[in-house]
């Protein structure tokens, strides 16, 4: 049923596009045809208004269809048990097919993997299934919309064991899978069995030719790093001008339309330059101009907060790269005869390999897409040293720097998403032990012996944390206790310098506090009132929450129950 859904959620999106682009600009058969038949000033009014459109939606609605999308998807996976907001659902095509219609550099996977995970997610909802299974439909949602768009099922299935959950887990491999295969099967129906670009007859003769496409991924990984951070930069120039949120978008869209009047191939997700570099009808300098170009554009659209993928970019920007390195190998290397639409090919997954750090959704995209096993070589080695170049020199895919931007590190594994799920507020403890400081040192005692807990919480004159009596602090006290057990006060022997975390706080916050300082408490304090307790968490009950939320999800991964049929007798219990 996901895949259904997400399959349909594809395809309604696709067909918004169609629409707004031939009602946006009316003359010409395909998109770049339109754009180049266009007035100069409609290349820069239409962008502008797009932007000025979608500006109140991001700023006051709906935050989350800001950008690509998936990072949203990776977070509600590891953190939200697989919530996504409903709006949501809606909001981010109509945005998205509005930027992409006007011109908007920016690529229609993201905000396709977004609908069918929310739809996933949603479906899940209803459906009142446990966090762990809503995980899953999600997942199967991003696989189905990445199938759908690309009529690439394996692809699909790597995008979400990859980048999404990335964790393998066997038990739901055969969900994402079905998913897949449905919503392709129902992409065919519509779209027909080709892919979504022209791809040409892949060569590969010379062996040679394997230290060239070492160079090509060793330049994609530094314009994969690039786009990544200029990205960013854009987003945090934009974040310091004097001007309200809602209209930065129309900036980038009149940038936008700038970039459009010097080249139509900037404007749009960029497939139908892609399909002239995959035919070999580019030149050098053109191949060029489209990679400095789009780039630049790109960068625009998605800083200043457009809605919008980085998926489809980046192919555009990777087949410019390596058609630009096939034609200096031409001159440099006549001997191998190299033909630019190959290492447009493989340049295409170099780069989306180092923007989003998944070489090997990257390498099965393209060889769905070209269907020959002969690619299969050249794209590991570029992917790879794509990979390798963003990680060693920056660490992070566009995603993750996203999520980072907003304080939510993701590491990978399914024990740390856990603990990510977990708050405080949920486990803390209200019944504390409570001293204040002018209670004397025989009360403490008193109160310690008839106590089962190993510590007090010392409050002011204003019930305000002071700081923490232990009975390691008591120690010090206990020859004083009979001769000075009336003078001495908790305020003397207590700790000061209090640990202390927030109820909204998550397990592995609190984990973190307690490992450093050798802790086995921590008192919560409250946001808006820093020196109001409102309980204590012991280290016991974090290890018990996280010891009964694991084995309630082993219990709820129940294996397939035998068939028992007639004619081969009563099973043995």
């Amino acid at each position: 049923m996901i895949g259904c859904l997400a399959a349909g959620g594809a395809l309604a999106f696709r067909a918004l596009i169609v629409v707004g682009q031939w009602s946006l600009w009316p003359h010409g058969f395909n998109f770049l045809q339109k754009v180049v038949i266009a007035p100069w000033w409609w290349k820069l009014l239409l962008p502008t208004l797009a932007g000025l459109a979608i500006g109140p939606v991001v700023a006051y609605w709906a935050p989350q269809v800001k950008g690509p999308g998936v990072p949203e998807v990776i977070e509600a996976a590891a953190l939200r048990d697989g919530y996504i907001a409903p709006r949501v659902t809606f909001l981010k095509p109509l945005c998205t097919a509005l930027i992409i219609s006007a011109g908007g550099s920016v690529g229609r996977e993201g905000p396709v993997v977004h609908i069918g995970s929310a739809l996933g997610s949603n479906l899940a909802q209803m459906l009142n299934l446990n966090p762990e299974r809503t995980r899953i439909s999600l997942a199967c949602g991003a696989a189905a919309g990445i199938s759908a768009t690309f009529n690439a099922p394996f692809a699909g299935t790597m995008f979400a064991v990859e980048i999404i959950l990335a964790d393998l887990q066997i038990a739901y491999l055969s969900h994402i899978v079905l998913a897949s295969v449905v919503a392709a099967v129902i992409s065919r129906q519509f779209l027909g069995d080709f892919p979504t670009v022209a791809v040409p007859h892949f060569a590969f003769e010379h062996p040679g030719e394997l230290g060239l496409h070492l160079i090509l991924g060793l330049l994609a990984g530094l314009v994969a790093l690039l786009l990544i951070r200029g990205v960013f930069a854009t987003d945090t120039l934009m974040s310091i001008l004097p001007l309200p949120d809602w209209l930065k978008p129309a900036i980038g869209g009149f940038l936008l339309g700038l970039l459009g009047i010097l080249s139509p191939y900037v404007l749009g997700v960029g497939y139908d330059a892609l399909n002239l570099m995959l035919a070999g009808k580019i030149a050098l300098t053109a191949a060029l101009v489209i990679l400095g170009l789009k780039y630049l554009a790109t960068v625009v659209c998605l800083g200043s907060g457009m809605s919008g993928g980085i998926f489809g970019p980046s192919l555009v920007v990777g087949a410019a790269l390596g058609t630009a390195l096939a034609f200096t190998g031409q001159m440099l290397l006549p001997q191998f005869g190299l033909h630019g639409a190959d290492y447009a090919l493989v340049g295409m997954a170099a780069v989306v390999s180092g923007t989003t750090l998944a070489p090997i959704t990257a390498i099965l995209t393209i060889f769905e897409l070209t269907n020959t096993y002969r690619i299969i070589v050249p794209s590991m080695v570029c992917c790879i040293s794509s990979m390798l170049v963003v990680r060693y020199l920056y660490g992070y895919s566009i995603y993750e720097t996203k999520m980072l931007r907003k304080g939510v590190n993701i590491v990978r594994g399914h024990e740390v998403h856990i603990l990510r799920s977990l708050k405080v507020e949920d486990h803390l403890k209200t019944d504390m032990e409570i001293l204040h400081e002018n209670t004397p040192l025989e009360d403490i005692l008193r109160r310690a012996d008839a106590s089962h807990y190993p510590f007090f919480v010392v409050l002011n004159d204003q019930e305000e944390l002071a700081g923490v009596l232990t009975l390691w602090d008591l120690r010090h006290a206990l020859p004083y206790a009979e001769d000075l057990g009336h003078l001495v006060v908790a305020g003397e022997v207590m700790t000061k310098e209090v640990v202390t975390v927030f109820p909204h706080d998550n397990f592995e916050t609190a984990l973190n506090k307690l490992e450093e300082g050798n802790l086995h408490y921590l008192p919560v304090i409250l946001p808006w009132a820093p020196r109001k307790v409102s309980g204590v968490l012991h280290i016991d009950d974090v290890l018990s929450a996280y010891s009964q939320r694991v084995l309630r999800e082993s219990l709820l991964r129940k294996p397939w129950k035998p068939i028992t049929l007639p004619f081969l007798g009563k099973k043995e219990e």
